[in-house]
């Protein structure tokens, strides 16, 4: 069987996974705190017909040789932590995190979680949650009675309550960065959880150790760019259209050879 078969088909297989990374980046461009994904890939093993450097005649050697790639194959789907574009709410419990960071979450099993959707609730409480419930770490409540409730860049939480004349602090939020976040594995609901890749958790102040700020009353939008999303629909579009020509034409090709033997 020609090669150009089987090559072809791993460029067929590889755009559509790159068509499927494209997809869910364009069906989360309204999801607050967003990162868009980029696939990434790398050429399969060349089959070698003549090594380079192979002894010829005379002391001389093979100046190249004759290496046939046999396709490719995906590498890794690549996690881009750019900022994306803070937009203004006004919600009281909607904050953005402005730099690098992560608000911490706890799961229902104990563990913790990491997000940057900010998009906050408060429970019957007076717990600062996400919107699936799950309590933002450290905790802050919110008395019942608070008529005023301010989020200061460095986590400070500050309540105003009726009768007081002044605010009152009642917690403080921190954030949380990797070594490498692009290693975090992603669980739905705008989480991420801790693996080996992306190195241990490291928490503090909002402003502290090349941490972002949280600013009160915006979100943070998707990372994704539409245009650029389609531009790159279209190269898989075509690329995955030049593969499949490919395979016609090998499959043409192989129905000459038939005629002819």
């Amino acid at each position: 069987m020609l090669r150009s078969l089987s090559t072809a088909a791993t460029g067929m297989l590889a755009q559509q996974l790159n068509i499927d990374v494209i997809s869910n980046n364009l069906a989360n461009v309204n999801t607050s705190g967003y990162k868009k994904v980029r696939a990434e890939f790398q050429d399969l093993l060349s089959q070698t017909i003549k090594p380079a450097g192979a002894q010829i005649f005379q002391g001389t050697t093979q100046p190249v040789g004759i290496q046939i790639g046999l396709g490719t194959k995906p590498s890794a789907t690549m996690k881009e932590f750019s900022e994306g574009v803070l937009k203004t709410t006004g919600g009281t419990f909607d904050l953005a995190i402005e730099g690098d960071g992560f608000f911490q979450v706890l799961l229902d099993d104990g563990s913790t979680a990491y997000t940057r959707d900010g998009s906050f609730k408060v429970d019957s409480n007076g717990q600062l949650t996400t919107s699936d419930g799950l309590i933002v770490q450290p905790q802050v409540a919110i008395p019942i009675d608070a008529t005023e409730v301010a989020v200061t860049p460095d986590g400070r939480v500050s309540v105003l309550v009726a009768g007081e004349p002044a605010q009152t602090e009642i917690g403080a939020l921190t954030l949380t960065k990797f070594p490498n976040p692009s290693g975090l594995s992603s669980i739905g609901k705008n989480l991420y959880t801790e693996t080996s890749a992306s190195g241990n958790p490291i928490e503090s102040q909002p402003g502290q150790d090349g941490l972002g700020s949280i600013q009160q009353g915006f979100l943070e939008g998707s990372n994704v760019h539409v245009v650029e999303e389609l531009i790159n629909l279209i190269q898989a579009e075509r690329a995955f259209e030049s593969n499949s020509k490919l395979i016609s034409s090998s499959n043409n090709l192989l129905q000459i050879l038939n005629r002819m033997s």
